[in-house]
């Protein structure tokens, strides 16, 4: 089944590859959405898959990439859009 949720990772999170780790590891997974740095020093992500997919995403956001320091992960479950057919960086 396949599901859509909305991320906010807070932290020491910008200025770490973490947006292009995070595009590495959705197109390995098959997730699609994308994912971007917001002007308050967060990240933000729309993820869309398969649920088992979603779960592996959001655990990798928990730790991000090797320098990053993440301190909380807000998830928001959205409607299922299928408006996506890849993974990209947002500017």
């Amino acid at each position: 089944m396949k599901s859509n949720v909305r991320v906010i990772v807070s932290g020491g999170v910008q200025g770490v590859w973490f947006r292009a780790k995070t595009k590495e590891k959705a197109e390995q997974l098959g997730v699609t959405g994308w994912v971007r740095n917001t002007s308050s020093g967060k990240v933000e992500a729309v993820f869309e898959g398969e649920q088992e997919q979603i779960k592996e995403m959001l655990n990798w956001c928990h730790h991000g990439p090797p320098m990053a320091h993440v301190e909380n992960v807000e998830i928001k479950n959205q409607e299922l859009t299928n408006g996506f057919d890849s993974f990209s960086i947002r500017y």
